[in-house]
């Protein structure tokens, strides 16, 4: 079957993403929007993912727990798991290997974590856009342990993508699945870096406001309507 889909979007705990990116606030515009998945993929941090699923199945969406990592060679990629107890035990290890620096909320803004009655309940002290000390080498085989995948973010950007800062697309990669912004650069891509041509292509919002939540434009083939379904047509 055939789902649409917004696999990367920001909540308020990505120091980036807008106030109004709340938990509730989140599904209830994915639901208007006509979305069958989405996924929560705030930056190096699961902590928002138990609300947002939480609301998610009150709208009857389909909800992959996820993160935005930012690896030491300051590359994004998005990691999707098949259910909350390992996404936040990945969330774990990723802190532990956050390179330490405090928020500063009047500089990069607030770092907020929602229950499930959607009200504030802590926030982080980190600053979680800051890179790792997680390779991207070793990215695929690490969220793997975790039963998730992973796949290279927004891979067209000129800033904090995988062609931008390496240069090019490891030939050893493991992903089989990428991650474009503008369609209308794949040809481009896919001539200059050969590996693409075996991976499927998705387009994601990346939103950081509620209203660049991707519309029903996309789709994604799965065997299931379950989240293990999608994790499987993404590897």
């Amino acid at each position: 079957m055939k789902l649409s889909y917004d696999l990367h979007i920001h909540s308020c705990l990505s120091p980036c993403g807008d106030g109004d990116m709340t938990p509730a606030n989140i599904a209830g515009m994915a639901a208007l929007k006509g979305l069958d998945v989405i996924a929560l993929t705030d930056h190096n941090s699961c902590k928002n993912c138990p609300a947002v699923d939480h609301f998610a199945r009150e709208y009857g969406i389909l909800f992959v727990p996820g993160m935005e990592i930012c690896t030491m060679e300051e590359v994004h990629a998005v990691c999707l798991f098949p259910d909350l107890e390992r996404a936040m035990k990945f969330d774990e290890y990723v802190y532990e290997r956050l390179i330490p620096f405090p928020n500063k909320e009047e500089i990069f803004g607030r770092q907020q974590i929602y229950n499930k009655e959607d009200m504030p309940c802590g926030t982080v002290p980190n600053l979680l856009i800051n890179g790792t000390q997680i390779s991207f080498d070793n990215l695929w085989e690490l969220v793997r342990s975790y039963e998730g995948v992973m796949f290279p973010a927004h891979i067209d950007k000129a800033a904090n993508s995988l062609i931008s800062n390496l240069g090019f697309v490891p030939p050893d990669s493991r992903f089989q699945t990428a991650e474009v912004k503008d369609i209308r650069k794949l040809s481009e891509l896919k001539k200059a870096n050969p590996y693409l041509e075996g991976c499927r292509i998705i387009t994601n919002s990346d939103a950081h406001y509620l209203e660049d939540i991707q519309e029903p434009l996309f789709t994604i083939e799965v065997e299931e309507r379950t989240v293990e379904g999608v994790i499987r047509a993404l590897l």
